[in-house]
Protein backbone atom coordinates (compact mmCIF):
# COMPACT_ATOMS: atom_id res chain seq x y z
CA UNK A 1 0.00 0.00 0.00
CA UNK A 2 1.52 3.58 -0.96
CA UNK A 3 1.93 6.57 1.60
CA UNK A 4 1.16 9.81 -0.11
CA UNK A 5 3.51 12.25 1.46
CA UNK A 6 3.12 16.18 1.77
CA UNK A 7 4.48 18.35 4.12
CA UNK A 8 4.17 22.20 4.38
CA UNK A 9 8.00 22.64 4.81
CA UNK A 10 8.56 22.05 1.20
CA UNK A 11 6.91 23.78 -1.81
CA UNK A 12 3.50 22.20 -2.28
CA UNK A 13 3.20 20.44 -5.21
CA UNK A 14 2.28 22.33 -8.57
CA UNK A 15 0.29 19.55 -10.42
CA UNK A 16 -0.74 16.47 -10.14
CA UNK A 17 1.68 15.06 -8.19
CA UNK A 18 2.87 14.09 -4.88
CA UNK A 19 6.05 15.29 -3.11
CA UNK A 20 6.42 11.87 -2.63
CA UNK A 21 4.93 8.25 -2.24
CA UNK A 22 6.37 6.06 0.59
CA UNK A 23 6.18 1.78 -0.05
CA UNK A 24 8.00 -1.15 1.01
CA UNK A 25 10.52 0.57 3.14
CA UNK A 26 11.25 3.35 -0.08
CA UNK A 27 10.36 7.13 -0.44
CA UNK A 28 10.05 8.13 -3.97
CA UNK A 29 10.54 11.70 -4.27
CA UNK A 30 9.27 13.93 -7.26
CA UNK A 31 11.72 16.65 -8.42
CA UNK A 32 12.72 19.32 -6.70
CA UNK A 33 13.18 22.68 -8.10
CA UNK A 34 14.00 25.54 -5.87
CA UNK A 35 11.30 27.29 -4.68
CA UNK A 36 10.78 29.11 -1.46
CA UNK A 37 8.59 26.97 0.89
CA UNK A 38 7.27 29.66 2.52
CA UNK A 39 6.71 31.44 -0.76
CA UNK A 40 6.30 29.44 -3.11
CA UNK A 41 8.70 31.65 -5.36
CA UNK A 42 12.00 30.64 -7.27
CA UNK A 43 15.19 31.89 -5.40
CA UNK A 44 17.29 34.14 -7.12
CA UNK A 45 20.63 32.99 -7.55
CA UNK A 46 22.96 30.38 -9.94
CA UNK A 47 22.34 27.21 -9.77
CA UNK A 48 24.92 26.84 -6.93
CA UNK A 49 21.97 28.51 -5.27
CA UNK A 50 19.49 26.90 -6.80
CA UNK A 51 21.18 23.16 -5.93
CA UNK A 52 21.13 24.56 -2.36
CA UNK A 53 17.59 25.24 -2.42
CA UNK A 54 16.41 22.38 -3.99
CA UNK A 55 18.54 19.92 -1.53
CA UNK A 56 17.02 21.41 1.25
CA UNK A 57 13.68 21.37 -0.02
CA UNK A 58 14.51 17.40 -0.55
CA UNK A 59 15.79 17.02 3.32
CA UNK A 60 12.13 18.51 4.36
CA UNK A 61 10.57 15.85 2.03
CA UNK A 62 12.35 13.18 3.28
CA UNK A 63 12.14 14.06 7.14
CA UNK A 64 8.31 13.70 6.60
CA UNK A 65 8.67 10.30 5.09
CA UNK A 66 10.90 9.54 7.93
CA UNK A 67 14.17 9.61 6.56
CA UNK A 68 17.04 11.91 5.69
CA UNK A 69 19.66 12.84 3.22
CA UNK A 70 21.88 9.69 4.60
CA UNK A 71 19.36 7.61 3.86
CA UNK A 72 18.91 8.41 -0.07
CA UNK A 73 19.89 5.43 -2.43
CA UNK A 74 19.90 7.62 -5.83
CA UNK A 75 18.96 11.18 -7.13
CA UNK A 76 18.71 12.07 -11.02
CA UNK A 77 20.10 15.40 -11.55
CA UNK A 78 18.74 17.78 -14.08
CA UNK A 79 20.46 20.38 -15.29
CA UNK A 80 19.83 23.26 -18.13
CA UNK A 81 23.27 23.49 -18.97
CA UNK A 82 25.81 20.75 -18.47
CA UNK A 83 28.09 23.42 -18.24
CA UNK A 84 27.31 24.30 -15.05
CA UNK A 85 27.96 20.59 -13.43
CA UNK A 86 30.87 21.58 -11.27
CA UNK A 87 29.24 24.78 -9.56
CA UNK A 88 26.37 22.16 -9.04
CA UNK A 89 28.23 19.35 -7.80
CA UNK A 90 30.18 21.02 -5.77
CA UNK A 91 27.05 22.15 -3.47
CA UNK A 92 25.72 18.46 -3.78
CA UNK A 93 29.03 16.85 -2.35
CA UNK A 94 28.39 19.55 0.95
CA UNK A 95 25.35 17.54 1.65
CA UNK A 96 26.39 13.60 0.06
CA UNK A 97 29.95 14.03 1.87
CA UNK A 98 29.80 10.64 3.18
CA UNK A 99 28.83 7.41 1.32
CA UNK A 100 27.06 9.28 -1.49
CA UNK A 101 24.09 8.21 -3.11
CA UNK A 102 24.40 6.22 -6.99
CA UNK A 103 23.50 9.32 -9.49
CA UNK A 104 22.90 10.10 -12.64
CA UNK A 105 22.78 13.60 -14.28
CA UNK A 106 21.85 14.63 -17.24
CA UNK A 107 21.28 17.73 -19.37
CA UNK A 108 17.48 18.74 -19.90
CA UNK A 109 16.25 21.57 -22.75
CA UNK A 110 13.38 22.94 -20.14
CA UNK A 111 12.92 22.30 -16.77
CA UNK A 112 9.98 23.62 -15.07
CA UNK A 113 9.56 27.42 -14.05
CA UNK A 114 13.34 27.62 -15.79
CA UNK A 115 14.92 26.68 -13.26
CA UNK A 116 18.33 25.77 -14.00
CA UNK A 117 18.05 22.59 -11.68
CA UNK A 118 15.80 19.91 -10.49
CA UNK A 119 16.57 16.94 -8.28
CA UNK A 120 14.73 13.71 -7.51
CA UNK A 121 15.59 10.75 -5.43
CA UNK A 122 14.98 7.35 -4.14
CA UNK A 123 15.69 6.90 0.17
CA UNK A 124 15.77 4.12 2.55
CA UNK A 125 12.87 4.65 5.57
CA UNK A 126 14.35 4.14 8.79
Amino acid sequence: MKNVIATDQAPKAIGPYSQAIVHNGLAFLSGQIPLDPATGQLIEGGVAEQTERVIENMAAVLAACGSSLGQVLKTTVFLKDMGEFAAMNQVYAKYFDVDPPARSTVEAARLPRDVRVEIEAVAAIG
